[in-house]
């Protein structure tokens, strides 16, 4: 069986990939050598920026089923019917760490679900936890920096992460969450996935309701303590990765419940803390869990790069029957998601085959830019309205308007009766058996101790005494036998 031939980028057949044409034996190489050229300038631009968070991923193809009836609740096509499947790409990724980073850290899980519907691509883009540390947007790139490495020393500085926290003290919430058992999972397969943000599905009659996402998953949730962590990211950076491929190829796919919580839409302004703050969780006593489907990812991708390192995700590519919700860090994100594809990828990057809708077409007046392929067609005209059987738009809204009052400025978000920073941190720790709080305590410490200000470490031993006396009480103890060692 002869082999196929190895061409130039062009096409062109190559007489030689061992040796590179130079001027006689052993002299220069040459300029006209289009073919080493090419190789050595390709090679240079094999890597494009990486992502600023959630630089570190894998990713897998699969497909959502619909188990339940939610068309009282949303008009959205793929949940139109039980037993209705839609192919999914889902992208799990560390958040704080680089792409040369270990995948056994303690650090939050993005889980990011690409849904190939009949009508549009629908992204829902989250992590595995409910909540998160910031309840703004304009303190996103502040909270990063904080945790990423120092522009002097070049390293993560716990000075840096445990300052930033000593002035947020909403972020105690996750805080509790990330330092708990739950802040390294033994793999990708054996934590949760979440949508966070609150959302808004809107139902055939135009009646709002508030929602939020939860993948339980099917698995079982399994997680490393700090010394199993420590130990298998210097055995295995790739250990999460290695453990999905293997798992997907051998036929054990790897499956997540999705239920639901669901406010009608009405009964926001008055429920007794803000529903769209972040840093929060809805009780499920008030808004139980509601099953909707079932995901499952049934095989890898042929390509990392191609369809891991470049899947873009954007909470703004919504379809009809979902919609935003006054979530300020989900306004924030409905703009930076994108924007980040476009610098790392280009203005073309819902083009790529991972990103492009599969189960329809994409249909608009863009054109052009870096690496356009999908010209939409001979003579097709880009501009709207036009008189030659272009696009048109529908004139029916995604989801329904959302009522708007009072005057422009910069605002803290709206109190309601019970808003509350540590709360419902205190009630988490209460929670926990007695081995998962020695655990949560010994983790912070480890962190918290190795802080040079007292004043820093003061701030946030103040918050862990706000969510719950024991805690706080159990935290400083701890942080101070460290340090007297």
């Amino acid at each position: 069986m002869s082999k196929r031939v190895l061409t130039t980028e062009s096409g062109a057949p190559v007489a030689d990939n061992q040796n590179s044409a130079s001027a006689g034996v052993g002299g220069p190489l040459l300029l006209q050598d289009q073919h080493l050229l090419e190789k050595l300038a390709r090679f240079n631009r094999e890597r494009i920026p990486e992502r600023v968070v959630h630089a570190r991923g894998s990713g897998a193809y699969g497909y959502f089923e619909v188990t339940d009836d939610v068309t009282g609740f949303t008009h959205a096509d793929f949940l139109s019917g039980v037993g209705k499947r839609t192919e999914v790409f889902l992208r799990f990724s560390t958040v704080a760490d680089s792409l040369g980073g270990a995948d056994a850290v303690r650090d939050p899980r993005g889980f990011a679900v690409k849904f190939y519907t009949e009508e549009g691509n629908y992204d829902l883009v989250g992590n595995n936890t409910p909540v998160f540390f910031i309840k703004d947007p304009i303190k996103f790139p502040d909270f990063i920096h904080s945790q990423k490495r120092d522009p002097f020393t070049g390293r993560q500085e716990p000075d840096n992460v445990w300052d930033f926290w000593a002035h947020a003290p909403e972020a105690t919430h996750q805080i509790t969450w990330l330092m708990g058992d739950r802040g390294i999972p033994a793999s990708y397969r054996h934590m949760n996935g979440y949508g966070s943000h609150t959302y808004q599905w809107t139902n055939a009659d135009g009646e709002a309701f508030f929602v939020k996402y939860h993948f339980k998953t099917n698995q079982g949730i399994r997680c490393l303590s700090a010394e199993q962590g420590a130990e298998l990211a210097g055995k295995d950076p790739n250990s999460h990765q290695t453990d999905l491929l293997q798992a997907i190829e051998r036929g054990v796919n790897p499956s997540w419940t999705l239920y639901v919580q669901l406010m009608p839409a009405a009964e926001a302004a008055d429920y007794r803390f803000n529903p769209f703050d972040l840093t929060k969780v809805w009780p499920h006593q008030d808004y139980p869990l509601q099953r909707v489907g079932r995901l499952v990812l049934d095989r890898n991708p042929d390509n990392v790069f191609a369809e891991v390192e470049q899947a873009a995700f954007s909470p703004n590519n919504f379809v009809p029957g979902i919609g935003p919700s006054p979530d300020k860090m989900l306004q924030g994100r409905l703009f930076a998601y994108a924007d980040a594809h476009r610098y790392r990828l280009g203005v073309n990057h819902t083009q790529l085959a991972v990103n492009a809708p599969k189960a329809t077409v994409a249909s608009n007046c863009g054109r052009d830019g870096l690496m356009a392929t999908n010209s939409q067609g001979r003579a097709a005209k880009n501009y709207e309205p036009n008189s030659y059987d272009g696009p048109a738009q529908t004139g029916r809204p995604l989801s329904a308007p959302l009522a708007v009052s009072g005057w422009t400025g910069t605002h803290e978000a709206p109190q309601h009766t019970k808003d509350d920073d540590f709360f419902q941190a205190g009630e988490l720790y209460r929670l926990m058996s007695e081995d998962e709080k020695a655990r949560l305590v010994a983790n912070i410490a480890g962190g918290l101790s190795q802080v040079s200000r007292d004043d820093v470490i003061e701030k946030n031993l103040a918050h862990f005494h706000a969510a719950d006396p024991e805690y706080g009480k159990r935290v400083e103890e701890a942080v101070r036998a460290l340090r007297e060692d």
